[in-house]
C-alpha cells in the first residue's frame, strides 16, 4: 500500500456532457468557476478545464479559457489549472491558441486514436508543435495515452528535448474504441511508465463511464493519482445523476483514504508535479 499523496484531478465540463444529461455540468463560465470551487474544497488540486461558446459548444477561445482561468485561480488559492488542447474543441493550431495564457498544465495528446463515431486525429507535426508551445510558455504537459504507443511517443519527445522534465502520463481507459478498462492492461501500463521514467514517476489514470470509480480504485491501490469529474461521467450509480463536480471528487477522496492515502494540498501536488509555486 502507497502512502504518496493522493493528486485528485476534477474534469469540470468536457466537450459532450449536457445539462440535458445532467443539470449538474457547468457550462458558462460563472457555473465553471463555482463548481471548480466546491470540487477544490472536496479536496480536488487539479482543475482540467474545457470551454463552450454561447450555445454550450465546445470551442477553444482563448478569451473564454482566459476567463475561466482567471477565475479559478481567485475562487481556488493555488489550484493547478490545466486546460484542454482537446481535438473536439477546434482544429490545428486552433487547439493551442490558449496557451500564451501560460497556464499551469496543459492535456497533450500525442498520437491519434479511434473515438466511438471518429478518428481522434493527432498528427505529427501538430503534436511537434502544442509540445513547443507550451515549453515556450511554461506549460507542464499531461501526457494523454489512449494506447501503449503514446507513452512510448512521450518518452521520445523527452529524450529528444522537446518535453522537459519527466512527463507526466495519464492513461484514458474505457473509451469505445480505445483503450479498454482491463485491470491486466492497466498493470502493463503502470509497468511501462515505470521502466520509461523511474518507479518513483508521477502518473494518472482515468476512466470513463462507468468505469470511473474501478479506475479511481486501481490508481489508488498502485500509487497512482486520480481523475473523476463530470466530462467523464455524469453518474454516481446507474440510477443516480451525480449532483456535482464535488461528489465525484468527494467519492474519489474516500477511495485514496480507504488505501491509505492521503489527500494532496497544492502546495504537495506542485512539488510532486515539478510546477512553479502559486
Amino acid at each position: 500500500m502507497s502512502e504518496t499523496p493522493c493528486i485528485i484531478c476534477v474534469a469540470i465540463t468536457g466537450s459532450l456532457p449536457t445539462k440535458a444529461d445532467n443539470p449538474a455540468v457547468p457550462i458558462t463560465v460563472e457555473e465553471q468557476v463555482a463548481s471548480t470551487r466546491e470540487a477544490f474544497e472536496a479536496g480536488a488540486t487539479v482543475a482540467h478545464c474545457h470551454v463552450r461558446d454561447d450555445e454550450g459548444k465546445p470551442t477553444s477561445d482563448p478569451e473564454r479559457f482566459a476567463q475561466l482561468k482567471a477565475g479559478i485561480e481567485a475562487a481556488c488559492p493555488g489550484m493547478i489549472v490545466q486546460l484542454s488542447t482537446g481535438g473536439r474543441s477546434g482544429a490545428g493550431q486552433a487547439r493551442g491558441g490558449m496557451l500564451p495564457l501560460a497556464p499551469d498544465m496543459a492535456s497533450l495528446s500525442v498520437g491519434s486514436n479511434n473515438f466511438p463515431t471518429r478518428v481522434y486525429e493527432n498528427p505529427p507535426d501538430l503534436v511537434e508543435w502544442l509540445a513547443s508551445e507550451m515549453k515556450t510558455y511554461g506549460v507542464k504537459p499531461e501526457i494523454e495515452a489512449f494506447d501503449l504507443s503514446h507513452i512510448y511517443q512521450a518518452k521520445a519527445m523527452a529524450e529528444r528535448g522537446a518535453l522537459e522534465g519527466t512527463p507526466y502520463v495519464q492513461f484514458v481507459m474505457g473509451v469505445k474504441n480505445a483503450m479498454p478498462a482491463d485491470k491486466r492492461v492497466f498493470d502493463i501500463y503502470v509497468e511501462t511508465v515505470k521502466l520509461l521514467f523511474g518507479a518513483d514517476a508521477p502518473w494518472c489514470a482515468a476512466g470513463i463511464g462507468r468505469h470511473q470509480i474501478e479506475v479511481n480504485e486501481w490508481a489508488a491501490a498502485a500509487g497512482g493519482h486520480l481523475r473523476t469529474g463530470l466530462e467523464d461521467n455524469i453518474r454516481l450509480d446507474r440510477d443516480t445523476l451525480a449532483p456535482s463536480n464535488a461528489a465525484l471528487v468527494t467519492r474519489a477522496a474516500e477511495v485514496a483514504k480507504r488505501h491509505g492515502r492521503p489527500i494532496a494540498t497544492p502546495e504537495q501536488a506542485r512539488r510532486m508535479l515539478g510546477l512553479r509555486a502559486a
